[in-house]
């Protein structure tokens, strides 16, 4: 038996005998979580047909947003029409609104457009920090990205190609540069970030460096009912409307749904390990795996095998919270100590263990 229930307008639904705030459920992937008041609130929003970032900053006015910026953006936009700068303009993208015979700076006009958007909006910008290993927690290098969406942007990009390795060669008396990671690749999962944020958690975008990867903390949840399974589907959802519009006509989002497509894309060509992406209860993390050298590599193998001194036998999981690894990463390696007889699977799915043949590295 097939039961179809449409998707409803009035949302959120709940289990009427626990009430709204303990009996609102989300499906997560495969499992079924408690939504908690931020996903709760976003409901209620998409059941109005408006996103967060459409609503007023109370607090703000007309003054807070930056004439400057906006113009410059009308002038550039993807139609190649330059606008003067009129009320009617700021209204129809949404960056003021009117209540009360009031103006003020919507999140999206703030976030995009203002003076000082971290003054209003104190969690939104973007941390960047470059660890030493890729087990360690001791930053070498850091920056806070802060400003309007844009210069987050520009900063965490740059940020990021700093500390990646390139190489160069000679073609046609042309020198071309290698990067390890394709820069494409980390321009559209850093806009991804970015657009399809949750900016009613006060929490900042989190952007880790390590040795074999870099990992990509975003709060909220993915937009929309979509799988991370079926992310190369070109199946997209919108979180923030009115910030997605203004990205695209200024051109740092040449097509909506094509992030993962590309990403992806950029990764086989490359031939490199697939990028990995979690979800969580109210966040996601995109893992982009970097190229290893042969020292690397054994020097993980190596520290695998030194875990079996004080165990006779370990789980994937064991690794992962021991050396701060990522999953595909430890599966990986573990594969191919055990194709060279250094180690031995045994048992099957959450159970499965882990024996040293050679005990030690």
């Amino acid at each position: 038996m097939i039961i179809e229930v449409s998707s409803g307008t009035n949302k959120p639904y709940y289990q009427k005998s626990l009430g709204l705030s303990e009996g609102t459920f989300i499906r997560l992937g495969r499992s079924t979580v408690k939504a908690d008041a931020e996903i709760i609130e976003e409901l209620k929003w998409q059941s109005r047909g408006i996103s967060f970032d459409q609503l007023p900053l109370y607090h703000t006015t007309v003054e807070d947003l930056d004439s400057a910026k906006i113009q410059y953006f009308l002038d550039h936009r993807r139609n190649g029409i330059a606008t003067p700068l009129t009320e009617d303009v700021l209204r129809s993208y949404e960056i003021i609104k009117k209540e009360h015979s009031t103006d003020y700076a919507t999140t999206a006009g703030m976030l995009l457009f203002g003076k000082s958007p971290q003054q209003f909006l104190s969690e939104a910008y973007i941390l960047c920090c470059h660890f030493s290993d890729f087990k360690d927690r001791e930053a070498i290098a850091s920056r806070t990205c802060k400003g309007t969406l844009f210069e987050q942007f520009d900063a965490a990009f740059d940020f990021i190609m700093e500390r990646i390795n390139k190489s160069f060669k000679i073609e046609k008396r042309k020198r071309e540069e290698h990067w390890e990671i394709p820069p494409i690749a980390i321009r559209e999962v850093l806009m991804n970030a970015i657009l399809h944020r949750n900016y009613h958690i006060n929490a900042p975008i989190k952007i880790s460096i390590y040795s074999d990867r870099i990992e990509f903390f975003s709060p909220g949840g993915l937009p929309g009912p979509i799988d991370t399974s079926e992310l190369e589907s070109g199946i997209t959802y919108v979180r923030n409307i009115s910030i997605a519009k203004v990205l695209w006509e200024a051109r740092y989002v040449e097509k909506m749904g094509s992030g993962f497509i590309t990403l992806f894309k950029s990764y086989r060509n490359e031939g490199l390990l697939p990028p990995e992406v979690l979800e969580g209860t109210n966040f996601v993390k995109c893992i982009l795996p970097r190229i290893h050298s042969d020292a690397i590599q054994k020097d993980i193998e190596g520290l695998i095998l030194s875990l079996f001194k004080i165990s006779d036998e370990i789980s994937r999981a064991d690794i992962i919270r021991q050396l701060n690894i990522p999953r595909t990463s430890a599966g990986r390696i573990l594969n191919k100590l055990i194709e060279s007889s250094k180690l031995t699977r045994h048992g099957k799915g959450p159970a499965t263990k882990y024996r040293c043949v050679t005990k030690g590295p």
